[in-house]
């Protein structure tokens, strides 16, 4: 999709998610309510006895979140149009210079340190620094710059693995 139109959708969706729900859009949130639903489900008794957990288990699932349907919409979306375009096809893209395995243990790390400091930094980049920055926040200004300013200093150093 031409960039700018999925950027002016963005923005559209933002705006309904405001309108709709009170709230901004993240994604970090719907993935720490399935692992506390999951640590309920195999260790009952831990999770009532952490204080990280407990904070989240109430009178009703997490799973019922409107982010874990946020996310679950933005799943199977993503198999709908890769379907419509004619683009669902079980592959693993990378550079002639690596090899398959080496792209997914990359990605898998990637994903891994995103959710790390998604949790530390109390949001993910749609959380944080679109929602953000929609409500003006400084926060979110900041946010959006440390993301970029990161990813563009680090491009250097890993542009062999994807070009």
């Amino acid at each position: 999709m031409d960039p700018y139109i999925a950027g002016v959708l963005l923005g559209l969706v933002l705006l309904a998610s405001f309108y709709l729900t009170g709230r901004g859009l993240g994604a970090s949130g719907a993935t720490r309510s399935i692992v506390v639903s999951g640590v309920s489900a195999i260790a009952p008794n831990h999770a009532e006895n952490s204080e990280y957990f407990k904070k989240y288990l109430h009178d009703e699932s997490p799973m019922k979140s409107w982010l874990v349907l946020e996310i679950a919409g933005v799943i199977i979306g993503g198999f709908l149009s890769g379907a419509w375009a004619g683009r669902l096809k079980l592959k693993v893209e990378h550079s002639p210079k690596i090899t398959s395995r080496r792209r997914i243990m990359l990605a898998s790390a990637g994903g891994l340190l995103f959710g790390f400091g998604s949790q530390l930094g109390r949001g993910c980049t749609s959380g944080a620094a679109l929602t953000g920055m929609a409500t003006l926040s400084l926060a979110g200004f900041v946010t959006m710059l440390a993301i970029f300013g990161t990813a563009f200093a680090l491009a250097y150093f890993f542009r062999k693995n994807w070009i």
